[in-house]
């Protein structure tokens, strides 16, 4: 018998890390061992200073069709507490991480799998990708971060509609909303993530981490207490060996290479 292949990818190029969920034969439907399987990739990934920046993508014709509804079937409140356990763990390393996360999407992206897409820190798309928020198509609220991400991503009232209307929308319309960063042909998906990943992965991956942060705060911060983190981020980037290349590399003019701390 052949062993069965893991449920999420963990491939490493360099200081580039890709992660696949891999069940393309139930469209990447989220169930517990899969949700387990991530936990685990995102704790390696956590834990590796090495890496500096991480690919989000989804094996086969699309990205991902959310929670497996057959595994709620039985037990749904029970299920699906075992479930959201692991992959707000996951959120909440992927969104801590210095490495900034990129959500490669494709084909479709619906209901937990879009709040996964949304809790990346960059998203690129297919121009044919399909998407749909859906939890209210099956009658159920938010979880993997949706409600959090949503309205900071399209504003309220955007949020509102694609929650609360569960209609399907195209990538183009995901890029006026603010979903996405770009979209590109589907031929050129991967390459276009490969360039970005790179150009992400050659930069001052500690002062990104903190950008990350501080970014994400910044909407539940008064802006006294935002410009005390402001400072005490620069305080900390000015002491990295990245920042005093960039010095040296600005006055001698030249182009910097970081190292990532």
């Amino acid at each position: 018998m052949q062993p069965s292949e893991p449920l999420v990818i963990l491939q490493r190029d360099g200081a580039i890390a890709t992660l696949i969920l891999n069940r393309p034969g139930s469209m990447n439907a989220l169930d517990i061992p899969t949700a387990q399987a991530l936990l685990a990739c995102c704790t390696e990934l956590a834990a590796d200073e090495s890496v500096r920046a991480v690919v989000l993508k989804g094996a086969g014709k699309v990205f991902g069709v959310g929670g497996d509804l057959s595994s709620l079937r039985t037990d749904s409140a029970a299920t699906a507490m075992t479930l959201i356990a692991p992959l707000h763990a996951s959120i909440r390393l992927l969104t801590s991480m210095n490495a900034p996360v990129i959500a490669c999407l494709h084909g479709t992206v619906a209901g937990g799998s879009l709040s996964l897409a949304m809790a990346c820190d960059l998203a690129i798309a297919a121009d044919d990708t399909r998407f749909n928020l859906a939890y209210v198509n099956v009658a159920a609220s938010c979880d993997l971060s949706g409600s959090w991400h949503l309205p900071r991503l399209v504003g309220l009232r955007n949020a509102m509609a694609i929650a609360l209307l569960g209609d399907t929308f195209d990538a183009a319309e995901a890029l006026r909303l603010g979903l996405l960063n770009r979209i590109v042909p589907a031929a050129e998906l991967a390459s276009a993530t490969t360039a970005l990943a790179q150009r992400l992965g050659d930069g001052p991956t500690q002062a990104i981490g903190r950008m990350k942060r501080l970014l994400r705060q910044s909407l539940d911060n008064t802006l006294s207490s935002q410009l005390d983190l402001e400072r005490d981020s620069f305080r900390d980037s000015a002491g990295t060996a990245d920042f005093a290349e960039a010095l040296d590399a600005f006055f001698s003019k030249r182009r910097p290479t970081f190292v990532g701390h």
